[in-house]
């Protein structure tokens, strides 16, 4: 158990340091990161959920084993996979006007999507919102 604590604190967090002086600006902080843990945790329990109903193990979330399944999935891991498929949303200019691009839905994300129970639209209308 030690061990696995010594792993976790030495690992960065990926932000940059954030100073706060007031203390309203430390209960906004510690209230921003509560809800961020929550909608964090609500997502991870949302997507196992839906996997569980669905029967599925969801596969591509190990890095270097595209085939690798887990039944438990972490929300960390599954948000890294998403953001590793390099979703992308163009904007072209043509003498008719502007043009855009979405890279094509990831078979995770559907998967995840659908867990969620939200339909594909909610991917595929950023092209209608951005225009």
């Amino acid at each position: 158990m030690e061990r696995d604590f010594h792993q976790l604190k030495d690992q960065p967090l990926g932000i940059s340091p954030l100073f706060v002086r007031r203390d309203d600006q430390v209960v906004g902080l510690t209230r921003l990161l509560t809800l961020a843990l929550r909608v964090l945790t609500l997502f991870e329990v949302l997507v196992r959920r839906g996997q569980k109903q669905a029967g599925e193990k969801l596969k591509g979330l190990y890095s270097g084993q595209a085939s690798r399944t887990t039944e438990a999935p972490t929300a960390v891991r599954v948000l890294k996979a998403i953001a590793k498929a390099e979703i992308t949303l163009t904007r072209a200019e043509t003498e008719d006007g502007s043009c855009w691009h979405l890279t094509p839905l990831p078979e995770l994300l559907r998967r995840v999507l659908a867990y969620l129970g939200l339909p594909e639209t909610v991917y595929t209308r950023l092209v209608m919102i951005s225009s």
